[in-house]
């Protein structure tokens, strides 16, 4: 199988070499390739993502991403993030499941990733107003929406779709059709919460969730806090999946610059998403399984900086291979 490995930016390359380093181990009939994305594309060819790098990931089996974003672009016209808009339409990855685990936590963030405000009409008009536009079709919701209903089912069979049903015409939208799809999964529990009550139920009482099921700019927002509540976004990794071709897979930290070229970063959140990637995207879910547990175990032993700790990200990564040799 080829795999299509876009390091990145900052201490994308970094966390790269740490997974390149693991699945060499782990699953060395896997095909890895390096392609230029993000800040150091636009340095290298002017493009975040250069159409060599497009068809590279279209011919692949799956995409593992490090990580995007270098100080010098931040208010120019061309950015780095830009490229992760672009990769994420052009290869319609619209299902992106963000897990969060710690102790008796145990969910799964399942986000509309292709729609909403992000890739609605904006600009700007004559008299200074900005504005960005937030819609949805139908059928992007019941897509979404039965991709949640499906994971429940091999979980612990509860959604919680999320919305602002009270104010936003496209969330009663997204409201009307969960609840068409929800009719033919009957033995997986609904439940419709508002946003703001869900920002604050996973903080008070996260252990409540399963799946939660929601859109674009909602679930970039939760699925960062439920990370924070579980260790933080060094541990937060993510897939992001379509219907029929490669899904995305990539750690929730981002570049890092500032710790870029000193070994310390946390390599866990990329090596989770690695196991994301052999199990959603391969269909290799053993060995998936064995990469989460040598990661855990990693973790008790192996601490980097982010979590308190000494731990280099050599020494981590060194922790999960013996616990993979194990």
């Amino acid at each position: 199988m080829r795999i299509v490995c876009l390091p990145g930016d900052g201490v994308g390359p970094e966390v790269m070499a740490s997974a390149r380093e693991v699945l060499a181990i782990l699953a060395p009939d896997l095909e890895l390739e390096d392609h230029a994305f993000g800040g150091a594309a636009i340095l290298a060819a002017g493009t975040p993502y250069p159409d060599e790098t497009a068809a590279a990931c279209l011919a692949a089996d799956a995409v593992l991403l490090g990580a995007v974003g270098l100080p010098q672009f931040d208010a120019a016209d061309i950015r780095p993030e830009q490229g992760l808009l672009a990769i994420r339409e052009g290869l319609d990855v619209y299902a992106n499941l963000r897990p969060a685990r710690l102790g008796a936590v145990d969910l799964l963030v399942v986000r509309e990733l292709v729609g909403g405000l992000y890739f609605g009409e904006k600009g700007t008009r004559a008299d200074g107003t900005v504005f960005d536009t937030l819609e949805y079709h139908p059928d992007q919701v019941e897509r979404i929406a039965r991709r949640g209903f499906e994971i429940a089912r091999g979980r612990r069979r509860r959604v919680c779709s999320v919305d602002k049903a009270n104010v936003l015409e496209t969330s009663r939208m997204w409201r009307r059709v969960v609840t068409e799809v929800a009719a033919d999964y009957p033995d997986v529990e609904l439940e419709h919460v508002l946003v703001d009550t869900a920002a604050m139920r996973l903080v008070t009482d996260p252990e409540r969730f399963d799946v939660i099921l929601t859109e674009n700019t909602f679930g970039d927002i939760l699925s960062d806090e439920a990370s924070a509540i579980t260790g933080g976004i060094g541990l937060a990794a993510s897939a992001s999946l379509t219907d029929d071709g490669p899904g995305i897979f990539e750690p929730v930290h981002g570049s890092a610059p500032d710790i870029a070229g000193r070994g310390i970063a946390n390599p866990a959140a990329m090596l989770r998403s690695a196991a994301l990637m052999l199990e959603h995207g391969l269909g290799r879910r053993a060995e998936a399984q064995r990469l989460e547990a040598a990661v855990d175990e990693a973790l008790e032993r192996a601490r980097t900086a982010d979590l308190g700790g000494h731990a280099t990200m050599a020494e981590m990564t060194a922790a999960v291979l013996e616990a993979i040799g194990r």
